[in-house]
């Protein structure tokens, strides 16, 4: 179990796996920037979390509901969870985009019902991520493939915060070009520099053997 000062941001799964230098910018070194995707993002979830718990025909709907797991040591929030009537819980997840080839959105999700399952004491099989390109839901079965990807990516999170130290770029145009830190971050110029620098001592040590300085 771990204790409430060293629980992590269920957020930051879903940056670390999207780029683990992105996460530690964000969570370890505090720096933040907006883009356009970003501020849509934040607007979608304002609306998700507007407005007051409702009741409809057999679903009991609440929004913004804070939720952590001291087993695996996250915390968050989600954005609308359905308790329907018979037990079922349904955790949605609001994002601006459109389903993506990575599975950041799926983690995230599932990180937010194994939560849901400690603190309430029941199975969740499965929810939902609402996408706003395509305006509508996209089912997520909760299998266990999906739960020991989750339970991987806590545990890196967790040793990458408890070293404090932000991992090297990695320069993906597709990635990068789109994340809002990249005016932070400048993975070309860190892979320039290391570039230069494996030249450099490629060149030194070439030197070195000729003048007979190394063995």
């Amino acid at each position: 179990m771990y204790p409430e000062d060293q629980l992590i941001p269920i957020s930051a799964l879903q940056h670390w796996l999207y780029c683990p230098r992105q996460c530690a910018l964000i969570h370890l070194e505090q720096a933040w920037s907006e883009n356009r995707f970003t501020a849509e993002g934040r607007a979608m979830h304002a609306r998700a979390h507007e407005g007051p718990d409702e009741s409809r025909a057999g679903v009991r709907i609440t929004r913004g509901l804070p939720v952590r797991s001291l087993r695996l040591g996250i915390s968050g929030q989600c954005d609308v969870v359905e308790f329907h009537t018979g037990g079922r819980i349904l955790p949605v997840e609001y994002k601006r985009g459109k389903p993506k080839s990575h599975r950041a959105d799926e983690v995230q999700l599932c990180a937010q019902a194994l939560c849901l399952e400690e603190m309430q004491g029941t199975a969740i099989p499965g929810g939902c991520l609402y996408y706003g390109e395509r305006r509508r839901r996209t089912e997520v079965n909760f299998d266990a493939e999906l739960r020991d990807l989750v339970a991987s990516t806590v545990q890196a999170v967790h040793a990458c915060f408890a070293g404090g130290i932000t991992p090297l770029a990695e320069y993906e145009a597709r990635r990068c070009d789109a994340c809002s830190l990249i005016g932070i971050c400048q993975p070309q110029s860190l892979r320039f520099r290391r570039g230069a620098a494996a030249w450099f001592d490629q060149r030194l040590r070439a030197s070195l053997l000729s003048s007979g300085d190394l063995p």
